[in-house]
């Protein structure tokens, strides 16, 4: 237990990973629709005040407890909790929210993989919105096309994390995601000189704010910080892995914000590339999960040299995806590693078994499973694991991260500012500790009781 533990190489190299954990289907797959559906400019405002209100200060505690502990999950809170507390049963919770978000994430992925060589291939070409519905429809009713791309996933991912924190996590995700960022900017632009993708601009960017009243605001309040959460990544100690790898050299307050804003700017970016082509081919821009599989395809179809420019989107979400699924793997290892000792060659091939089984459910909830919809009709085993995630586990576990660092009897508020402020950069307030031990934990439950009630009761 008491082995070396490996450090990331530069400052860099940890930004990138841990924004890329954060980067993920969340902000290109998710953001887009939920924007579109709760009425564009004015549920982005909302969502940002989330992420500085409630997102910074949790990225900021789990970091903390990250680097303090030189633990995954799996052990920090043992090592830094007071004698004959129980937070240490935290580890469990947690480790639950990374195998089930492993569980429906590595399909997902694997559909933005399939949809790269389809559009790469020339798979799309000539077909309208129903002939690529039906390549959509045809996957999701074949088993064993889908349970191949999320097997071809969990190989590369875990192939990547078997080389090492170093030579292989920071090595391939800091090329990554500076090509992710490049295809960003690229089809940002070309997306924004889109003859009619004016009016996408406007939707995007101005806000409307009748549109709240619509849908009702409690519905999209939980919704942009269901959305916050999911974006971050924070609540079951998949950031504060990365906090483990590093030195005291920086305060963790800069960190966050570094990562907020990275994160941050990949979702208002995927906008930018979505709405305006949305608006110019006259598509709506709330039309949930579809709008990435049916209907940008049928986009790129219309567009001068739209092979191009979809292969290359399509590559850029997975990029996305595989940041994502690199950065919980390595999660997963480290509590194999830190509770068992085992060595990191074990661990890898005990977990590709398992996250692949694990997967299994939400691949055959579209076809032989498909009769389970457990939110109701039309729902899939999917939705139900992206909410368990999403509206439970990452809030939930944000308060339990919140309260181990603000209350006594947890790891306590000196030791934390301690943690958080050493180094050079930008310091946690001390003066804003009522707000994060009381108002921000109270916040977070409103929103999440709330939302139970608008899924259950509207």
């Amino acid at each position: 237990m008491n082995q070396q533990r490996e450090k990331f190489s530069s400052r860099l190299g940890f930004i990138l990973i841990s924004a890329g954990c954060a980067i993920g289907l969340g902000n290109v797959w998710k953001f887009p629709y939920v924007t579109g559906k709760y009425g564009g400019a004015a549920f982005v405002l909302i969502y940002i005040l989330f992420l500085v209100l409630l997102g910074i200060p949790i990225l900021v505690t789990e970091l903390s407890v990250g680097r303090a502990s030189q633990r995954s999950v799996a052990m920090s809170m043992d090592v830094l909790e007071q004698k004959g507390t129980k937070w240490h049963y935290f580890k469990y919770f947690a480790m639950a929210g990374n195998y089930l978000l492993m569980m429906f994430y590595t399909t997902v992925a694997g559909w933005m993989l399939y949809y790269f060589i389809q559009m790469a291939s020339g798979g799309f070409g000539g077909l309208d919105q129903d002939g690529v519905a039906n390549i959509f429809g045809s996957m999701l009713e074949n088993p064993a096309l889908m349970a191949g791309f999320m097997i071809e996933v969990v190989l590369i991912g875990f192939g990547i994390c078997s080389r090492g924190l170093q030579k292989g996590v920071e090595k391939i995700t800091k090329v990554m995601m500076v090509l992710l960022l490049l295809l960003m900017v690229v089809l940002a632009v070309r997306s924004a000189v889109l003859e009619g993708g004016e009016e996408g601009l406007r939707f995007y960017l101005t806000p409307d704010f009748s549109a709240l009243k619509e849908n009702g605001i409690l519905e999209v309040l939980f919704a942009a910080l269901g959305q916050a959460f999911f974006t971050l990544s924070i609540g079951m100690g998949a950031i504060a892995i990365f906090g483990s790898y590093i030195d005291r050299s920086r305060s963790l307050t800069g960190e966050a914000v570094f990562i907020t804003l990275l994160d941050t700017s990949v979702a208002l970016m995927s906008g930018l590339i979505i709405f305006p082509a949305c608006f110019a081919y006259g598509i709506n821009p709330g039309a949930g999960p579809s709008l990435i599989f049916i209907t940008l395809p049928n986009v790129f179809n219309a567009m001068p040299g739209g092979r191009l420019w979809g292969s290359l989107f399509f590559l850029f979400m997975c990029f996305a995806a595989l940041s994502t699924v690199i950065a919980v793997f390595q999660n997963i290892i480290s509590f194999g590693t830190d509770l068992t000792n085992a060595s990191r060659k074990k661990v890898v091939f005990i977990n590709l078994v398992a996250i692949i089984l694990l997967s299994l459910p939400c691949v055959l909830g579209f076809n032989l499973l498909s009769g389970i919809q457990p939110l109701g009709a039309g729902s899939t085993v999917l939705d139900f694991e992206d909410f368990i995630v999403s509206n439970n586990i990452l809030p939930l576990g944000s308060v339990v991260y919140v309260l181990f660092c603000s209350m006594k009897m947890g790891w306590g508020w000196d030791n934390f500012m301690a943690e958080a402020n050493s180094g050079k950069g930008l310091r946690f307030p001390k003066s804003i500790r009522f707000y994060i031990q009381w108002i921000l934990p109270l916040v977070v439950l409103f929103v999440f009781v709330m939302g139970y009630k608008s899924l259950f009761f509207s």
